[in-house]
């Protein structure tokens, strides 16, 4: 099980390639990630890439693709991509509900930058430039 951790690599065929050969026959990867939805334009996702520092995100095809190249036999999806504004905004208002509280544990830039990259991603789901969801990889 991973979750929302693969987003942070920025060689996501490797993660998946080293689920396939640690996993047994039979064996059951599951995991959720941010990601860019299929229809994405390119290049409108850039102030989402800058926050995570990441040069792309992965997609529901992309790892479709992924999985087929290492042989998994199930790709299974669920997209639950309604989720990923509701969660980034509950992010955002709990940030600056608490932002006073937050600066004396962290610096103010600091906070006020991820305020300003959380506003990024709500926009970019908005806009249905992104997705997310769970996908399930058997190995035969």
């Amino acid at each position: 099980w991973s979750q929302d951790a693969i987003l942070h690599s920025n060689n996501r065929e490797q993660v998946i390639a080293e689920a396939w050969r640690i996993l047994k026959p039979g064996g059951v990867m599951i995991y959720t990630d941010p990601m860019q939805a299929d229809s994405c334009p390119p290049d409108v996702l850039q102030p989402v890439l800058d926050r995570i520092h990441l040069d792309s995100l992965g997609s529901f095809s992309s790892y479709k693709d992924m999985a087929d190249n290492c042989r998994f036999s199930g790709y299974q999806k669920e997209d639950m991509t309604h989720n990923l504004r509701i969660h980034y905004s509950r992010v955002l208002e709990e940030l600056e509900r608490n932002f006073e509280s937050m600066c004396t544990i962290s610096s103010r830039d600091y906070i006020e930058r991820m305020m300003v990259g959380l506003q990024h991603w709500i926009d970019a789901a908005k806009a249905d430039h992104l997705a997310w969801g769970t996908i399930k990889l058997t190995k035969p």
